[in-house]
């Protein structure tokens, strides 16, 4: 090296690290700390991060990881009828989909009928109307439930739900135990972040351990809840907060589900994860290691675990939609691709990924196609499927990976201290960690600390693309047909049906048993929640009413 080479480094670098040096205090979150320009051996605490599926599986959960088997590329969509959604799982079945994703309308997600007033303007809006299991048959007409991964994104009913897809099967003859899936079913999160709860969370979690049972018994092959740090992440939380809170979340049904009397062993195998993919690349991919890590020792260390598949973190992931940007919003393009090839280094056993125009309202054919096809570009064109973990050993990457875990650790030993995520709920801590988090990104967003291109800077005027549109009768359709099914029904025996779910309710037994009973018979969705509600009671924030 030449002294005049030299001279030009110091002259070029110096000034750079300084102002990065006296910047360094600004950027600081409550996730992972900037580092400095250059990470070396001495950044990395662990001199061994293990194998790919082997203990604690921070380099993935299976040893050949995607060289195996590739990720499930999902597509998540529901709108309108179902007649016009079905339509939508063709297409994207025809364009390489290889599980799909349900989304429903929020009267469904608040277990509300669509003849309803609560559902007024809202019927087929946000996603499918669902109301009997007649739907649930339309929404999967032609499409093979035996050989299709089904996931859906339903909390509260998301028992229901099921029982719905079940007795669907059951009616094509179709085994139960043949039926692959997930139901979100995580009601814990919709009273941190989403909102979209329906009884206070005692009886919440009693439908969720009772859906553990039923589901161990009838369709083994289910995962029967999906523990969502994605809508944590998206109500503004930092990545460490979507690691801490939504393990802290699965330790609080892992404890109910012991308390019920089951082993930690014999439900914890079919247990999922689902998380953001936000736009820290390096940290995104860090995060799923950390998590990972953290969840081998809460199943081994605190349950006493001695399955390794109960061990093993698998989880879901979706591209972030709040990062998705109604400005120029062809950019969202390669932010998704972005955050998908993050979501690959990590490990992810199941991806989707969103549509450039989801910020201003429905994805249509074109942009759902895009998603898609940026998925299978990573698969095919990109070679990252080839290595099983390509950053594994990277000195960045395992500094942050030990970082977050640290972080998230003291916050899951926070929230014990006050007894519980239930607990911890009750008093708003997660909440409140939350809007504070979202608070100081919004502060970095409107004093350009944080730049989001095209939004506040490189701003540039353009045309907006095509927007989805939804069909204006929609709702009245949707009226009808349940009109017509209500009228075809032998009424006397749901009413009977319905009779034995509450009683149940009021006492002892497995919820699920009475309630599918009283969907083969054609009740609907808003019978079944309006008889838990007359005895659980509905939940506002602060209290029961």
């Amino acid at each position: 090296m030449t002294e005049s080479y030299r001279r030009w480094k110091k002259e070029t670098y110096a000034p750079a690290i300084k102002k990065f040096a006296e910047r360094r205090e600004d950027f600081q979150t409550t996730s992972a700390k900037i580092p400095e320009p250059v990470d070396g051996p001495d950044s990395v605490a662990n001199d061994r991060i293990g194998w790919p599926g082997e203990p604690p599986f921070v380099r993935g959960v299976q040893p050949t990881m995607y060289r195996g088997r590739l990720w499930t590329m999902r597509q998540y969509a529901g709108f309108g009828s179902c007649k016009e959604t079905n339509e939508r799982y063709r297409y994207l079945l025809d364009q390489g989909v290889t599980g799909l994703s349900v989304a429903f309308d929020l009267p469904t997600q608040m277990g509300y009928d669509s003849d309803h007033a609560m559902a007024r303007g809202e019927v087929g809006r946000v996603g499918v109307a669902i109301d009997t299991m007649d739907d649930m048959a339309m929404l999967f007409d032609s499409i093979p439930l035996e050989d299709v991964s089904i996931s859906m994104t339903i909390n509260a009913p998301a028992s229901v739900l099921l029982l719905m897809l079940v007795a669907v099967a059951k009616e094509r003859g179709i085994d139960p135990t043949k039926l692959r899936g997930t139901i979100q079913n995580d009601i814990l999160k919709e009273y941190i972040a989403r909102g979209t709860y329906i009884f206070p969370p005692g009886p919440s979690m009693r439908l969720i351990t009772d859906t553990f049972i039923w589901c161990a018994k009838n369709t083994p092959n289910w995962n029967t809840i999906s523990i969502s740090g994605y809508h944590i992440r998206e109500a503004g939380s930092t990545a460490m907060q979507e690691i801490a809170f939504t393990l802290a979340d699965a330790i609080a049904y892992c404890d109910a589900a012991v308390d019920a009397g089951m082993p930690f062993d014999s439900f914890a195998r079919r247990l999922s994860f689902f998380f953001n993919v936000h736009n820290n690349f390096l940290e995104e991919v860090a995060k799923f290691r950390a998590a990972r890590r953290l969840w081998h020792d809460i199943a081994t260390k605190r349950y006493g675990s001695t399955d390794a598949n109960s061990q093993r973190l698998r989880f879901h992931s979706q591209t972030a939609g709040s990062t998705l940007t109604a400005q120029q919003p062809l950019n969202n393009v390669a932010r998704v691709a972005l955050q998908s090839l993050a979501a690959v280094l990590g490990g992810t056993q199941s991806l989707h990924t969103n549509s450039y125009d989801e910020a201003l309202g429905l994805p249509t054919e074109d942009s759902a196609r895009i998603a898609l096809r940026t998925q299978q570009m990573l698969a095919h064109e990109t070679g990252v499927a080839d290595v099983i973990d390509p950053l594994g050993g990277s000195y960045t990457i395992e500094r942050l990976t030990d970082e977050l875990t640290e972080l998230a650790q003291k916050e899951i030993a926070k929230i014990d201290e006050l007894g519980g995520m239930v607990r911890a709920i009750e008093l708003r801590y997660p909440q409140g960690q939350i809007e504070k988090s979202a608070y100081r990104f919004q502060q970095d967003l409107e004093d350009q600390k944080q730049v989001v291109v095209g939004v506040n800077q490189f701003v540039t005027e353009g045309a907006e693309p095509e927007v989805f549109r939804l069909d204006p009768t929609v709702e009245s359709d949707q009226r009808e047909r349940l009109e017509k099914v209500k009228q075809g029904r032998d009424a006397q025996g749901v009413t009977a049906a319905l009779d034995r779910l509450e009683e149940t309710a009021r006492g002892q037994g497995n919820l699920l048993d009475p309630m599918f009973e009283a969907i083969e018979l054609r009740a609907s969705v808003g019978e079944i929640a309006d008889r838990l509600r007359n005895v659980f009671g509905r939940y506002h924030e602060g209290g029961s009413a």
